[in-house]
């Protein structure tokens, strides 16, 4: 299988780079703007009256100018990518092997920086992803619930998602290697143990004690950060990456977690992405589980072992790989004729600018197909603005 990163040139490289780091304009105007424009160089190839129609004088401005910075960005990245090729991947908002679950979200990030090893991107093993995210001081219990639940999970097929922090990510990810290095060397066995998203770029391992973890992470896992290489550890980033650490997830645990942990915005995000969230419950007088007791009073899913979860997310269902789009289904006598669009949807939910970014098709052509297709039975329309494709069971 060719590796997505390998599919950006320099100079399509250079574009994505380009439209992040433009100034005045956001994750949610780059997205207007592909969604107007297509591809990035697109953006940049167009007139300044022609941008005007999308962005306001000041935005025009910066992206008619070429930041300072990115030459040497530019360069960093690509030799980062040369270096190892097989492992280091940036994927863009509109690669198709974007993760869907992420451009489900309403602010996905335009760009993925992933580390890894080869047969993460190519096998097709079940992939349900669990978010375990709580206190980065845990109480002994704690530690030793989040290695246990973790490594109960992945044994089940589950892969665990967190974000290297001290306490109960580092234990999450420790109880998710557990289970699977002693097969590691098994292509029979192989699995996505635990995926951690970080707050720093990915040349930069935060903290400095975790680097073996780090290793150990990107040789059974993945490492995922959407911030450039480059960038150290700076507290805004860490509540940012949580959004992520739940888009990639179809459920929440709270492991442990006082009042004030960062570990209760994962779990609102979550909930508002409409998935469940689960919380362990612990002493009633530790300040350590009245954030979890605060949750489960809140309607989140009280849990006491990894079945409690397991029951609720029937975890022994194979899902879709991560980041790989699903094979085409076969032909068949009844079969509509693909399209750009129904081949978007196969296997992924996206919003219209995702869809215009994939499809590269203007905005009103692609509203009057998606309305034939909606006539004809083929999609649905979905709250949020989102698509989905329906499959029809053939007789």
């Amino acid at each position: 299988m060719s590796n997505p990163s390998n599919d950006l040139t320099r100079e399509e490289l250079a574009a994505w780079l380009r439209l992040e780091m433009a100034p005045g304009v956001g994750n949610r105007t780059a997205r207007q703007l592909l969604l107007a424009f297509g591809l990035p160089q697109n953006v940049f190839d167009a007139s300044a009256h022609t941008l005007e129609q999308v962005v306001t004088p000041r935005q025009r401005s910066g992206l008619q100018s070429i930041p300072p910075q990115l030459p040497e960005l530019l360069e960093t990245t690509w030799r980062w990518l040369q270096s190892a090729p097989l492992r280091h991947r940036v994927l863009t908002l509109g690669d198709p092997a974007y993760p869907p679950s992420l451009l489900e979200m309403e602010d996905p990030p335009l760009l993925l920086y992933v580390r890894g090893p080869e047969w993460a991107w190519t096998q097709p093993a079940a992939h349900q992803c669990i978010a375990m995210v709580g206190s980065r001081n845990p109480t002994t219990q704690g530690s030793i619930n989040a290695r246990q639940f973790a490594a109960a999970l992945t044994q089940a097929g589950m892969t665990i998602v967190s974000g290297m922090a001290l306490g109960v990510d580092a234990a999450a990810h420790e109880g998710a290697l557990s289970a699977v290095l002693p097969n590691a060397q098994e292509s029979d066995h192989r699995h996505i143990a635990t995926i951690a998203v970080v707050g720093t770029g990915l040349d930069r391992v935060y903290p400095s004690q975790h680097r073996h973890l780090a290793h150990q992470i990107s040789d059974n896992g993945l490492l995922i950060s959407e911030l450039p290489l480059g960038t150290p550890p700076i507290s805004n980033n860490f509540p940012k990456r949580n959004r992520i650490i739940a888009g990639l997830s179809s459920a929440t645990l709270v492991v442990e977690a006082a009042m004030q942990s960062g570990s209760l915005i994962t779990a609102r995000l979550t909930n508002e992405q409409g998935k469940d969230v689960f919380a362990i419950p612990g002493l009633i007088h530790s300040p350590q589980a009245r954030g979890c007791h605060a949750l489960i009073k809140q309607g989140a899913k009280l849990v006491e072992t990894a079945d409690d979860i397991l029951d609720e997310m029937h975890a022994f269902s194979a899902r879709p790989p991560l980041f790989t789009p699903p094979p085409p289904r076969a032909p068949t006598a009844n079969a509509v004729e693909e399209d750009d669009i129904l081949l978007a949807l196969q296997g992924a939910t996206l919003g219209l600018d995702a869809l215009q970014v994939r499809t590269g098709m203007d905005i009103s052509s692609l509203q009057a197909k998606l309305m034939e297709h909606e006539i004809e039975g083929h999609i649905a329309r979905l709250p949020g603005g989102l698509f989905q494709r329906l499959v029809r069971n053939e007789a």
